[in-house]
């Protein structure tokens, strides 16, 4: 799963120029003070005062590609339109980084430039541009000491989403082929030889995932069939959850539309175990049980332990990803995430 930065054509700057830019506060107006980038595999996010703003890298790897100024406009797109559903006024638009004919870059936001009117010049780049949310009110920063209760509005707001989405026409026998390519994907990731992994660890519990798929092909088969596969948010983690008022749930997986067609017993599990894993099964076992008395959804607890390893597993894969990187930071911490997700993994798999 190796991730590829594209060339940049000569004839424009490459993302080392349009980040220097787009650091230097004098870029965005004089209601900016500073700027501080946060960076990902696939992104570079730009927080102003009041603003963020998202800008793809040009990379390409086997389940995505941002290679070109058109392929990144396109998903940008998506981005806006997929985080709406579950944000008020937080994703605001798209603006254009240009090539001004004189050589400079100039950030077009929709606000009028000295000199010009923000339309002159060629869009060299695409950024998504969003209302900065107070850091404060991130599920992530208050995890030590939230009040459960506290993520009844967000988890109301969720479940209403669900109830009111459109389920996904797919036959019980496509969903487990689903399941099964994403586990064999997982477990071949899992064995590259830049992860460094005992695959004595990894075979058997791949295969108990496998094996519970093979042994449950009426329960499995019954979500879809009963029309709980849906267009979720794909992405559900505490870091995307903001309790504020109205709650907001940020970042969802808009680059495939395959990833964010979920269970929402599977999605709201995940929430679920990142809770776990930071500490706090108290509010687990409440995020399970708001779900399932707000959408009705009384499922076999094997089915909730099944889903929750299998997203450990795929956090576990994603992160030992960073591994692979040719300047990887931090090795050590996401030797640590991987582990600590695969030894999740582990530890639900031993109860099905």
């Amino acid at each position: 799963m190796a991730v590829t930065l594209s060339p940049t054509p000569s004839n424009q700057p490459g993302l080392e120029e349009k980040t220097r830019f787009l650091l230097d506060p004098a870029s965005y107006g004089a209601a900016t003070t500073r700027v501080t980038m946060v960076e990902t595999h696939m992104a570079r996010v730009f927080l102003t005062d009041q603003h963020a703003y998202k800008m793809k890298k040009p990379v390409r790897s086997s389940y995505l590609d941002f290679s070109s100024l058109d392929k990144r406009y396109g998903v940008l797109n998506d981005e806006l339109r997929l985080n709406r559903r579950l944000t008020d006024d937080v994703y605001l638009k798209l603006a254009a980084l240009r090539l001004l004919p004189g050589g400079a870059l100039y950030l077009d936001d929709g606000h009028a430039r000295d000199g010009g009117d923000g339309g002159d010049g060629v869009a060299v780049e695409w950024l998504v541009q969003m209302r900065r949310l107070p850091e404060a009110d991130c599920l992530a920063q208050q995890i030590g000491a939230v009040p459960k209760q506290a993520l009844s509005p967000l988890l109301r707001r969720l479940c209403d989403f669900y109830r009111d989405s459109q389920p996904i026409a797919m036959s019980g026998d496509q969903y487990l082929a689903h399941l099964r390519r994403q586990i064999g994907a997982l477990w071949r990731q899992l064995l590259l030889p830049g992860l460094a992994l005992d695959p004595r660890t990894i075979n058997p519990l791949a295969s108990d995932l496998l094996r519970f798929v093979d042994h449950s092909t009426d329960l499995l088969a019954q979500r879809a069939e009963g029309g709980r596969i849906l267009e979720g948010h794909g992405d559900l983690r505490p870091e995307h959850c903001f309790l504020s008022t109205p709650p907001q749930i940020i970042d969802c997986l808009e680059f495939s539309r395959d990833l964010r067609c979920v269970d929402p017993l599977d999605e709201v599990g995940y929430l679920a175990l990142e809770c776990e894993l930071l500490g706090r099964a108290d509010l687990s076992e409440f995020i399970a049980a708001t779900y399932a008395g707000e959408c009705a959804d009384q499922a076999p607890e094997r089915l909730c332990w099944f889903y929750r390893a299998y997203r450990a597993l795929l956090r576990g894969q994603l992160a030992g990803a960073h591994l692979l990187d040719a300047n990887v930071a931090q090795p050590e911490r996401w030797r640590q995430k991987t582990q600590r997700y695969l030894q999740s993994a582990r530890d639900y798999a031993h109860r099905l």
